[in-house]
């Protein structure tokens, strides 16, 4: 008889061990590639194109947004639908244009707390469609679609809101006009309330820590979430007057008190990576920050820059509604630069995409942008129409832009004004638009103002939302 050593006989238990269990059939598990994407769009406000340190500014100090932006995709040539909040949030949360679905005006250009209107509960939101594949979702932050019940985000498709129903610097309680009471802000100044769903919990909401407390709230969702889909909508309040920073950001940036402000928003930024990241959710989640418009000059110091840009918040000039814009998901979104169009009409037909589910039977103005995500050479979108209130005031068809419409380019006081000719303007070349091209270039003036009147034909009135006013 042959004996083993020791050694040996420990070998061939080693192999029979590893061989049985091998044979054993695996429990199934769901991998990051087996699982339906997260999504979270995090939606600043009043937020101009040159505000961020990785677009430009010399000053604030955003080192979170920064890495995101190295880490994915920095688009420069991306647009919101509307120059103020209320039809731009309308726009991305439905991928119509405002004059669609009842959010364009030239009366009133967003929801105060007077209005009794919002966003009709016939519209498909991301949220609604997301609840087709069964994704939870909420809505964190500031809503400004419509205040009462029947508007606000649980009636459209958010499981779940915490937030402000409409802008910060609505119930004013004060009698020294809004300018002065933004630029010396007091909590007590503005009775505008905090909501979790349908309940008021607060008000007046305590701003100082409004980013701090929608962060915490965003945090823990994507926490109590982490085994199924979901899709996070964190539209923060800030940086629009009258602003407020937690103890922690007061007196920390070299640009005052915006910069403390849009410093504390890049800090919110971080924690919802980190946590994605401490979940192990970070390569399945697609991750995308903008702004609703451009930044609001004319409250000096406490307002923004468009940077290189023309124009300001209220004007659809391009410093009204080109803004940053972030994609990331590592894995999926290949990193870089990406100097093609693109705008938030685009995330609903993106997200319907990535998450495997059909859009509506409706006219939808936006473009799936995957190809250009995970790092394709092509352009989605061609177009794109500057809507100011319910008037084309310009048109992009590739480079050029042409301009119908004169405006102030502070934003206001508006006084919007027919031209007597289209102006145009090279994009690529010249952002600030500063050079007239229409009397060089008549032919692409025509071809653009062709392209316009045929959107024109697909346009179908509907109520206006704005106009509609409490009647006591």
């Amino acid at each position: 008889m042959k004996y083993f050593p020791i050694r040996s006989k420990l070998f061939v238990l080693c192999l029979l061990l590893i061989s049985l269990f091998s044979c054993q059939p695996k429990e199934k598990s769901e991998s990051n590639e087996d699982r339906k994407p997260n999504f979270v769009i995090i939606f600043a406000d009043d937020l101009g194109y040159g505000d961020l340190g990785c677009y430009g500014h010399p000053t604030i100090k955003t080192p979170n947004l920064d890495r995101l932006a190295d880490e994915g995709q920095r688009w420069t040539n991306f647009y919101v639908a509307a120059n103020v909040c209320t039809p731009s949030r309308g726009a991305l949360l439905t991928g119509r244009y405002p004059i669609r679905i009842g959010l364009a005006t030239n009366k009133r250009g967003v929801f105060f707390p007077d209005s009794g209107g919002g966003l009709p509960t016939e519209e498909v939101t991301i949220a609604k469609l997301l609840k087709s594949k069964d994704y939870a979702t909420a809505c964190i932050g500031k809503w400004h679609l419509g205040h009462l019940p029947q508007f606000l985000p649980t009636n459209h498709g958010f499981d779940y809101f915490y937030g402000l129903p409409y802008s910060n610097d609505m119930d004013p309680t004060t009698d020294l006009g809004h300018y002065k009471a933004c630029l010396d802000p007091k909590i007590e100044y503005f009775n505008v309330p905090l909501m979790r769903n349908e309940e008021i919990i607060e008000r007046p909401a305590d701003q100082t820590t409004i980013t701090k407390r929608y962060t915490e709230e965003a945090v823990k969702f994507i926490k109590q979430n982490k085994e199924e889909p979901f899709f996070l909508y964190l539209a923060h309040s800030m940086p629009h007057v009258p602003l407020f920073a937690s103890k922690d950001f007061q007196g920390r940036s070299e640009r005052g008190l915006f910069g403390d402000v849009v410093e504390e928003v890049d800090w919110s930024v971080g924690q919802i990576i980190k946590a994605l990241k401490d979940e192990g959710l970070d390569k399945n989640t697609l991750v995308v920050f903008t702004s609703d418009n451009g930044p609001w000059v004319v409250m000096d110091q406490h307002g923004g820059s468009a940077g290189l840009l023309f124009g300001a918040k209220a004007t659809s000039y391009e410093g009204g509604v080109r803004e940053p814009a972030i994609f990331w998901m590592p894995g999926t979104v290949q990193p870089g630069v990406v100097s093609k169009m693109g705008s938030t009409l685009d995330l609903m037909p993106t997200i319907s995409k990535l998450a495997g589910t059909s859009l509506p039977e409706k006219e939808y103005d936006g473009y799936d942008l995957m190809p250009v995500l995970k790092g394709e050479d092509t352009a989605p979108r061609e177009e794109l129409i500057y809507y100011h209130g319910t008037r084309v005031f310009a048109a992009r068809k590739g480079k050029y832009k042409a301009i119908y419409y004169s405006n102030n380019p502070k934003g206001y006081p508006g006084n919007v004004q027919k031209l007597e000719k289209p102006q145009l303007f090279d994009l690529l070349v010249d952002p600030g638009e500063r050079f007239d091209l229409a009397e060089k270039y008549p032919d692409i003036v025509a071809d653009i103002t062709q392209m316009v009147e045929e959107h024109k034909t697909t346009i179908v009135p509907v109520e206006s939302q704005l106009d509609k006013i409490i009647q006591n």
